[in-house]
């Protein structure tokens, strides 16, 4: 077994340690790039909800995946080269607009998993690293779908190779921060801060940050983590991902993700998620320069 597959299985074994652990309870392109409009449809004669076999790690046969939701610009080519390419402004809240009456349910508790320690206050998180530019948005409501001001929504996700930045040296919070696992040892990674970062909801329970579509490591879904803070007090730790069929296609059509092809895990078959579960999914439009938007309604209790 060579150091590569021993760094996988090490991987798997970690997650699948952590996912058992984990609380589940409600918490008070290259030449070719296709259109938004092939990414965002459902292939021809796929089901709503079709199963992804279990395989090997690496593995590229037998990819079922689930749609995205549509965009307000179908037929944008995405962006690549990162934030700096992104000329879009933030959308309005309307973005998270849910009718007359409050639907969503109280934001569920996903593990923390090993590749957290606190970061700074900003709004672009990627450093300059290259990758879809993206949008990221949240707005945070209590039960009653009223928003909430003053709270610290952080966001954590890996690199387009996969990889987490590792420089602590500023953090005051990284006892559970697994530096070899999430890193590899990867002399930039620990010299970076890459794609971490806090803000605080406004007036309207509002955040947002710049970033970049994550890429994939092995056992796990393309996903996103993020905790609400209050008072150095934690309302909620948890994850989102994103629908299978478009991480496929990301990842095996963009020119900054490409050459990694295809991830060997999907919602269908994570260790943390409950399958592809649209609670669990960010909601995604294309805008109009190419770049991606992707926003999630946050409710906590406050009691």
């Amino acid at each position: 077994m060579n150091d590569h597959e021993k760094c996988q299985l090490e991987r798997r074994k970690v997650m699948k340690t952590i996912a058992s652990l984990a609380a589940v309870a409600v918490v008070p392109a290259v030449a070719g790039r296709v259109s938004a409009r092939e990414l965002f449809a459902r292939p021809p004669g796929k089901p709503d909800r079709p199963d992804r076999p279990d395989g090997p790690p690496g593995g590229t046969s037998g990819g079922t995946a689930e749609p995205a939701e549509g965009g307000d610009n179908p037929s944008a080519d995405w962006l690549s080269g990162g934030t700096k390419s992104m000329t879009a402004d933030f959308p309005d809240d309307s973005i998270f607009a849910t009718g007359a009456t409050c639907t969503v349910a109280l934001t569920e508790q996903r593990t923390e998993g090993p590749c957290y320690f606190d970061s700074v206050y900003r709004e672009d998180i990627s450093e300059g690293l290259v990758g879809l530019p993206t949008q990221l948005c949240f707005q945070l409501t209590n039960e009653s779908c009223e928003p909430l001001a003053g709270y610290e929504i952080e966001v954590w996700h890996c690199s387009v190779e996969g990889v987490y930045s590792g420089d602590t040296s500023d953090a005051s919070d990284t006892g559970r921060f697994n530096s070899s696992y999430c890193t590899g040892d990867a002399e930039d990674a620990l010299a970076s801060q890459w794609f971490r970062g806090i803000a605080v909801t406004d007036s309207s329970g509002r955040v947002n940050f710049k970033t970049c579509f994550p890429g994939w490591y092995s056992s796990r879904a393309i996903h996103i983590h993020f905790r609400v803070r209050s008072n150095n007090a934690d309302s909620v730790v948890s994850q989102f991902g994103f629908g299978d069929y478009f991480c496929q296609s990301i990842c095996t059509t963009h020119e900054d993700y490409v050459s990694r092809g295809e991830p060997d895990t999907y919602m269908n078959n994570d260790t943390v998620f409950d399958g592809p579960d649209e609670t669990y999914m960010f909601n995604l439009q294309a805008n109009t320069d190419g770049s991606l938007l992707a926003y999630k309604r946050l409710m906590i209790s406050e009691s």
